[in-house]
């Protein structure tokens, strides 16, 4: 196996994390904890020095700015899930803002869980350069089976977020085999938060009919 230290690409975390303020600028103000555009500014000035730090080779800085956006996105999530359980006995919202809203509170938990596997698995996305490979792994991946001991392979970005969707789509990993305590609390958070989602959309929807 070559030591040459080939860097994941990071932009594609970058642009998620954006991505999952921006789909919070959806929510009605009801469900948003504080400004809606709050999220979103918090993000992106928190992405100067995680860019910066990052080029400049300040892993510990660049690791804990990240920790803290998606500390900043988790908590948004959680407030206006709470807030979404909090109005649904009300009947606060009309059927077509509650679709829309539970929608993008799904697409958020998708986002949201794909940056926190990408982040803490094996180490985090510098330890998985560093080893070229991702063997002390949380998530035993299909590839990992079909390599030889002189193949490494590295899960990227798109690895975590196709396991989140999964997660939220079929409230399971599917394909990917959970190893360690801490992906399988995080795994069962996850579907636990989409499994609320459906339901309350099921349950709302029966209400109407």
């Amino acid at each position: 196996m070559s030591n040459t230290l080939v860097r994941e690409p990071r932009w594609p975390a970058f642009v998620t994390m954006i991505a999952d303020a921006c789909i919070y600028l959806a929510l009605p103000d009801r469900l948003s904890v504080g400004p809606r555009w709050l999220l979103l500014g918090i993000i992106l000035v928190l992405l100067v020095p995680i860019v910066f730090t990052y080029q400049r080779g300040h892993q510990n800085i660049t690791r804990a700015l990240t920790f803290i956006a998606n500390g900043a996105l988790t908590l948004a999530l959680m407030g206006s899930l709470v807030l979404l359980v909090q109005g649904l006995p009300q009947h606060s919202y009309a059927p077509g803002k509650l679709l829309r809203s539970a929608s993008a509170l799904w697409i958020t938990n998708v986002l949201v869980f794909a940056l926190w596997y990408w982040k803490l698995d094996a180490g985090g996305p510098l330890q998985r350069d560093r080893i070229g490979s991702a063997r002390n792994s949380s998530f035993l991946f299909p590839q990992m089976l079909q390599r030889g001991p002189s193949e490494a392979w590295s899960p990227n970005f798109l690895d975590y977020l196709f396991l989140a969707f999964n997660t939220s789509t079929a409230f399971s990993p599917t394909d990917t085999a959970v190893l360690s305590r801490w992906a399988k609390v995080l795994v069962m958070t996850q579907s636990l938060i989409s499994l609320l989602i459906v339901v309350l959309l099921a349950a709302r929807a029966v209400n109407i009919l």
